[in-house]
């Protein structure tokens, strides 16, 4: 590993951690929501394949009002 790298770790690790916590929070969120803007599984791959924006997007335009 180079030694670049080796001081990046420190940081990679938290943005990882909350990163897949946003993803998780979304999922799981999703799985509760009864209506959805556009098919659920089109957001499953929204949230899974695009970062951080998946989820931040999910939660501004994909949950609809109940």
């Amino acid at each position: 590993m180079s030694e670049q790298l080796r001081e990046l770790i420190p940081i990679l690790i938290p943005v990882v951690a909350i990163m897949l916590a946003i993803v998780g929070i979304a999922l799981l969120d999703l799985r509760k929501q009864t209506l959805t803007r556009g098919p659920k599984w089109m957001w499953a791959l929204i949230i899974c394949f695009t970062s951080f924006i998946g989820p931040l997007a999910y939660f501004m335009m994909g949950r609809k009002e109940e």
